[in-house]
């Protein structure tokens, strides 16, 4: 028996931006049986899989696309396995196009799915308890081996997230658990990845805050450089920043959402509303980092201006990258609960809408109508990314010193934003064009 590991593109098309799906590096130890890795991010798709099953992992934004491939798998006689956020959210939709889904983690149902295959008796739906002990998770990057993912390697420090914004699938999926892994097998993986640069797929790094000032002090011995995502807190604290940047850190991801209190109150976005945006900044900036701030437009305070008034902030900070999204109601969460309660949204399952396009609202807001929202998060991205704006917004020591990287990142994300901006999802052709 082999198995067909896939990542679906939410177009069905390569990226510029694509990184390693970090996922298929713990699945890949767990699965006693020959694999194959494609990732639609990158390469196409064989006309004909080699496999007698196929395991992908989806999120909501490529559901469409993944549904469209198991439709054309299972005509072949494979068996269709979907594992990710998407699934653990909405189990029984997926059941509908899969033979079995995965809720949850894969440490403690993926050996299953792989027996219960050899013994021919699968099961529809494997719930995992999500309680992995971390310190025995095992990552194997060669089933990245011939794939190009631009020089940045994912890594793992732990799971799960302290906060619970209610826009957000971290809390939803991981069920407000959180979990760390042993520094010492975080910095054996780092010792072993050839990429030059680092990205922490952690939704916040201080999970725990002691260790990972250990690991800070470990990564300093390693010489790499780094990104990772942190919370508003964190940023507060000038040491711990040059801490940071001392370990090899050049950029910090972080959520300012919004500018407008009352809509951090209404995210519970508890991290920002005591904290003071101008210091926090200057203390980013002080320690010699890059700024890579998220925003979120659609909540009660928004109105037509608030896109640009959040891009006037943030060019006028000198933002390294940033994200001017329109509200995600993305199912499972809070915040889908609340507007599919107050009907408030374009289409329960807006993600199978057959017109919807990426960058469309999905919720309909107070102040504004779904296309206004739209529009003003597009026209938001389109002038942060101008390259005037870009060349403006180097002109930050930080932004400098870091030149070659600040210029790819951002021309990448300009293209990215300008082929992604206004394309339908879930292409239907069995091989794209490149």
């Amino acid at each position: 028996m082999k198995i067909a590991f896939i990542r679906p593109d939410m177009f069905g098309k390569k990226s510029r931006d694509a990184m390693m799906p970090l996922v298929f590096a713990i699945i890949k130890p767990l699965t006693k049986a020959p694999i194959e890795f494609y990732d639609e991010k990158i390469e196409r798709l064989p006309e004909k899989l080699d496999a007698q099953v196929v395991a992908m992992t989806v999120d909501t934004f490529s559901a469409s696309r993944a549904y469209f491939l198991a439709e054309k798998y299972k005509k072949e006689n494979k068996i269709v396995i979907m594992g990710g956020f998407h699934p653990t959210m909405v189990p029984d939709e997926c059941l509908y196009y899969a033979d079995a889904v995965v809720v949850g983690e894969a440490e403690d149902t993926w050996p299953l799915v792989v027996e219960d295959i050899k013994n021919n008796s699968l099961k529809e739906k494997y719930i995992s308890k999500n309680n992995a002990d971390l310190s025995q998770v095992k990552y194997d990057y060669t089933v990245f081996n011939g794939k190009y993912y631009n020089n940045i390697a994912l890594v793992q420090f732990g799971r799960g997230c302290r906060y619970c914004c209610d826009f957000c699938s971290i809390n939803a999926f991981y069920k407000g658990s959180v979990r760390t892994r042993n520094v010492e097998n975080v910095v054996h993986d780092i010792k072993k990845i050839k990429e030059k640069y680092i990205f922490f797929v952690d939704d916040n790094i201080f999970a725990d805050r002691e260790k990972a000032v250990k690991l800070f002090m470990d990564m300093k011995k390693l010489r790499r450089k780094w990104a990772c995502q942190i919370s508003m807190d964190i940023a507060e604290s000038a040491e711990i920043l040059k801490m940071m940047k001392d370990s090899g850190c050049m950029m910090i991801l972080t959520g300012f959402e919004s500018l407008n209190k009352e809509n951090l109150k209404q995210m519970n976005k508890k991290a920002n509303m005591r904290f003071d945006y101008e210091k926090t900044l200057k203390n980013i900036y002080g320690a010699g980092l890059m700024v890579y701030g998220t925003f979120v437009i659609g909540y009660g305070g928004d109105t037509m201006d608030s896109a640009q008034e959040l891009v006037d902030f943030a060019v006028e900070h000198k933002f390294a990258i940033a994200n001017f999204n329109p509200l995600m109601a993305m199912p499972g969460t809070v915040l889908y609960e609340r507007l599919k309660w107050e009907n408030r949204l374009t289409n329960d399952k807006w993600w199978l809408e057959k017109d919807f396009r990426y960058g469309d609202s999905m919720i309909v807001p107070e102040n504004m109508t779904s296309i206004e929202l739209s529009e003003s998060c597009r026209d938001a991205r389109y002038s942060f990314y101008s390259l005037g704006n870009i060349f403006k917004r180097m002109m930050n020591r930080s932004n400098l010193k870091n030149a070659p990287v600040y210029l790819k990142t951002n021309l990448v994300s300009r293209f990215e934003i300008l082929f992604k901006q206004g394309r339908e999802l879930g292409s239907r052709d069995e091989n794209y064009a490149d």
